[in-house]
């Protein structure tokens, strides 16, 4: 009963936050600049009004760049009528002429390549729409000027280590051999396992691809493919094929970076219910949360009035 309860509240509360956020099409549309910068995302017909609330207020902070949208399949006309008006005519690509290569369909793969394409000309930010920016952006202005890749933390104690250690720190043989284990900690598990001739001493970082900057560079996709095959190699083609391995390649795109950046975690951050730093500018408020209390609510209400001036 409490489960049905708790279903029944989290669907009265996503109802109430899309009341909220259709608040935002009454704002100034976005004024897109082809100046290096994209912002980027995959998004279908049921995220329209948050991922509006996503980009247009990352985009009012930092004042620049121009947005790219890859459609999971299900945008209306209606909707990209509405994307038009909003965010001044972006380019929408679709999911369906993405070419994966070795890596799986599916899982957000599709938005990780296109990016990875992108980043030849361009500096990428993966936006999801379950994000709202609140303040100003500084890191992720001097980042971009830096030409500087970042990533939003998995947790406040996240940090850039080498494969075997990271392997070390999840040495649990149930992760690894159960198949219904979660992609991610079963190939974390096996991190030092996963040939990567590309890299003399191969990084990574238990970061969140719901908002990473990709620094423009050339030869974007060769790592993650190199990556892709070996994980297929220790998991099996169907486990890597789940939710979750899209995430963990992004995580490791971004450890072998020059500089990385990891963000600070008490001003960007994923919602978990306990509570927001005052000094937060950028909240993630991931699926497992999303809902719990009014935090969504109120912030993407504050982020609409901000864009209302």
């Amino acid at each position: 009963m409490k489960r049905v309860v708790k279903k029944l509240n989290e669907i009265w509360k996503e109802r109430r936050h899309h009341q909220v956020a259709r608040a935002v099409l009454s704002t100034p549309p976005l004024t897109p600049a082809d100046d290096g910068l994209v912002l980027f995302s995959m998004i279908g017909t049921r995220v329209l009004l948050p991922y509006l609330v996503a980009v247009k207020s990352l985009h009012a902070r930092l004042g620049r760049g121009r947005v790219i949208i890859l459609d999971d399949g299900t945008l209306t006309m209606g909707d990209r009528a509405i994307l038009n008006a909003q965010l001044g005519d972006p380019q929408i690509l679709s999911i369906h002429d993405v070419d994966t290569g070795p890596c799986p369909r599916g899982g957000t793969w599709e938005r990780l390549l296109t990016l990875l394409d992108l980043r030849a000309q361009n500096y990428v930010i993966q936006l999801d729409s379950d994000t709202v920016t609140l303040g100003p952006v500084d890191e992720i202005a001097d980042a971009i000027a830096a030409n500087r890749s970042f990533t939003l933390r998995g947790d406040a104690d996240s940090r850039i280590m080498p494969f075997a250690e990271m392997a070390s720190l999840t040495d649990d043989a149930d992760y690894l051999h159960n198949p219904n284990a979660h992609v991610q900690g079963a190939v974390e598990t096996g991190l030092d396992r996963v040939p990567m001739p590309m890299l003399a001493n191969p990084l990574y970082v238990r970061g969140c691809s719901g908002f990473a900057g990709f620094a423009r560079r050339e030869g974007g996709r060769a790592l993650a493919e190199e990556f892709s095959r070996g994980a297929t190699a220790l998991l099996g083609a169907e486990r890597w094929a789940r939710w979750g391995s899209e995430q963990v390649t992004s995580n490791m795109v971004i450890a072998n970076e020059p500089d990385a950046l990891l963000l600070p975690y008490d001003r960007y951050m994923n919602f978990w219910n306990e509570g927001v730093p005052d000094a937060a500018v950028f909240v993630h408020y991931i699926g497992t949360h999303r809902y719990t209390g009014s935090r969504y609510i109120d912030d993407t209400r504050a982020a609409i009035a901000h864009l209302a001036g």
